[in-house]
């Protein structure tokens, strides 16, 4: 099942259930993948948008809901730094376990030695690559580090 389907498929569940907080969670994802289906259709992609583009529409949720929880908790709006963290867990739902340092590490010293990435103009070249490989998984801003020192050692 494709994680557009179980998004739809979960969004059925809680309207049975009546799961209001949930419901109107899935129903946000619901239209920003579509939202993010038009755009695709524009750029002549009439297939709509991959899991990928899903995963990483995702994770910008998830980093939304917590920055906007952030700013309510300094406000002092405790009941609504609550609610967005509860949306937040809702959409982690459907990312995969996020890679700890170390994993992190491994992969980007695989994409490196595959590449045979020499140097630092290799950069782009390498993390396009872990993108592609690890989106919704990797925290990109501790891999850019990792491949930026590996290859500045190269």
């Amino acid at each position: 099942m494709s994680l557009r389907e179980r998004i739809i498929t979960d969004m059925k569940t809680a309207m049975k259930a009546q799961d209001k907080a949930r419901l109107s969670t899935l129903r946000l994802i619901s239209a920003a993948i579509k939202d993010r289906d038009i755009a695709a259709r524009a750029e002549d992609r009439c297939s709509g948008c991959g899991d990928t583009e899903i995963m990483t529409l995702l994770t910008k949720l998830v980093k939304q809901r917590e920055e906007s929880a952030e700013t309510y908790e300094k406000a002092g709006r405790l009941d609504l730094a609550e609610a967005e963290r509860d949306e937040a867990a809702i959409v982690r739902e459907y990312l995969p376990k996020p890679m700890d340092d170390g994993e992190i590490a491994d992969a980007a010293q695989s994409v490196v030695s595959e590449l045979d990435a020499t140097g630092l103009k290799d950069m782009g070249r390498c993390m396009g690559e872990l993108k592609s490989r690890y989106a919704g998984r990797m925290d990109f801003a501790k891999a850019g580090a990792k491949v930026k020192t590996l290859l500045a050692s190269a």
